[in-house]
């Protein structure tokens, strides 16, 4: 890496509650921050990957209030947060009592954003960088916030998802709509209307649904 995770994260970003879920403070980035404005050429000469860790993207945060609001979904159970980003989700089920929770995400910068914002939240918390997709996973309960944004992804996620979740596994998604979401394969546990930035999303309001995966 040529800059500093940790010290360049606390420079761009303030600690803030995300607007659906205030029980959790994360580093983000707002409007404030230079690290909105930046180019994808100005992120890659820092060597910065897309900077998704920063912000509480809808799918998440809707994943998260269901969490808190539903604590015995992951209560006393192993939990991975799957494309863990900020580690939103990951925090809110350590903070609804799972026994373990390992967020992972292929971003070398995510691990740091965890780390941080665990801390921030008084959580403890696993992170793996491997890519877990197609792999056999050792949890009662794997979550993913909003990762249906790109049809390939997509392509390779759903079978992995029917397949755990045919194995035992509760798999539930949190999505605000995004293009490639396989609703015919999904059962709606809730949905809510959480206020996201217009310069992530189409709108200012995003109706986001936590979906559980069917079996095959």
């Amino acid at each position: 890496m040529k800059t500093d995770p940790e010290t360049f994260i606390r420079a761009n970003t303030s600690v803030m509650a995300p607007p659906h879920v205030s029980e959790i403070r994360l580093h983000l980035a707002s409007e404030a921050h230079d690290l909105w404005l930046k180019t994808e050429e100005e992120l890659e000469e820092i060597g910065l990957p897309p900077p998704f860790w920063a912000f509480a993207w809808a799918g998440g945060q809707g994943l998260a209030r269901y969490i808190l609001d539903h604590p015995d979904t992951v209560a006393c159970k192993r939990v991975v947060d799957f494309a863990s980003g900020s580690g939103l989700v990951a925090i809110a089920a350590r903070l609804a009592r799972a026994s373990r929770v390992l967020a992972a995400d292929i971003d070398p910068w995510a691990e740091t954003a965890v780390r941080l914002n665990a801390m921030q939240n008084g959580v403890t918390l696993d992170f793996t960088g491997d890519n877990l997709v197609d792999q056999p996973i050792d949890a009662d309960v794997v979550l993913a916030g909003d990762v249906f944004y790109d049809r390939d992804f997509a392509d390779r996620l759903i079978p992995w998802f029917r397949r755990l979740a045919g194995e035992g596994c509760l798999v539930l998604v949190g999505d605000p709509g995004r293009a490639y979401l396989p609703k015919d394969r999904l059962e709606a546990q809730a949905s809510y209307q959480v206020p996201v930035t217009r310069a992530l999303e189409d709108s200012e309001v995003k109706k986001t649904t936590v979906w559980r995966f069917l079996a095959d």
